[in-house]
């Protein structure tokens, strides 16, 4: 048995979560993974992944930051995980929790003590099923509208807006959309997506690249001058960082799919 589905959030919580999926399976997995460029909650309701590039195991309720490396995600089967995959620059917003820190680490939920997130974890596990958990998620997240300081998660969100338009937009660009001065916005957007402007830049024109050969283009001179690059070398240097292997290797070992400029629906 192996179900994989995507649910899409109420209307309320759709400028903060993307979408949610549940893997339900008794086969043992791996896979590659690649940065997205979204935060995201992850809920372990039985046995959890093994991240071998981080020597850990992720916690039954663990939370994902932004990273900047590839990474394999293997499983032993019995595994029924619940995900919520955050816009960039949202969770740290909703729930107010310092996102920065979680810079290239999967973070067990529980250990920030924040009570909100501990109760939603303590939900969730205990749900009957994965659809009374996607419930019980938005049910939470719903609670925490009231309470969700929306001033700088507009200025960022209006960033990157023009960001995932314009993949090679400059750090001055988007700060004069936020009407921020470069430095303060550089530290808004920190605090708020977890990885500096640059840095989140090249990983918006990864996702991009990876959309366009999802699609069906394989010419990488043309996919380096639609995503932003400086030339086919520079994308090609950057595909090996963010995945460990080239696009043209990328495209014979596996199926490419862009998490960031895709939607599910």
């Amino acid at each position: 048995m192996n179900i994989f589905r995507y649910f899409l959030p109420s209307a309320r919580l759709q400028p903060f979560i993307r979408y949610y999926w549940i893997l339900r399976t008794n086969e043992n997995q791996e896979a590659l993974t690649f940065p997205i460029g979204c935060p995201q909650l992850i809920f372990h309701r039985r046995s959890q992944f093994y991240i071998p590039e981080l020597v850990t195991e992720q916690a039954c309720f663990s939370i994902s930051g932004q990273v900047n490396f590839p990474a394999r995600i293997q499983s032993s089967g019995d595994v029924e995980t619940i995900v919520v995959v955050f816009h960039p620059h949202a969770i740290g917003t909703m729930f107010n929790i310092p996102v920065s820190s979680f810079y290239n680490h999967e973070i067990d939920g529980y250990s920030l003590g924040n009570k909100w997130l501990n109760i939603l974890a303590d939900d969730v596990l205990s749900a009957k099923d994965s659809i009374e958990a996607i419930k019980l998620i938005e049910k939470c997240l719903l609670s925490r509208l009231e309470d969700t300081a929306i001033y700088n998660f507009k200025r960022v969100g209006a960033s990157l807006k023009h960001l995932f338009i314009d993949n090679a937009t400059s750090v001055e660009n988007m700060a004069q959309l936020a009407c921020l001065g470069r430095k303060q916005f550089e530290r808004v957007f920190f605090n708020a997506v977890g990885m500096k402007p640059k840095e989140y830049s090249s990983v918006v024109r990864f996702q991009k690249s990876l959309w366009l050969m999802q699609n069906g283009n394989h010419d990488f001179t043309d996919i380096a001058y639609s995503c932003g690059y400086a030339d086919q070398s520079h994308f090609i240097r950057e595909c090996r960082r963010y995945s460990g292997i080239t696009p043209a290797e990328l495209l014979k070992t596996q199926p490419v799919y862009s998490d960031l400029f895709a939607s599910p629906f």
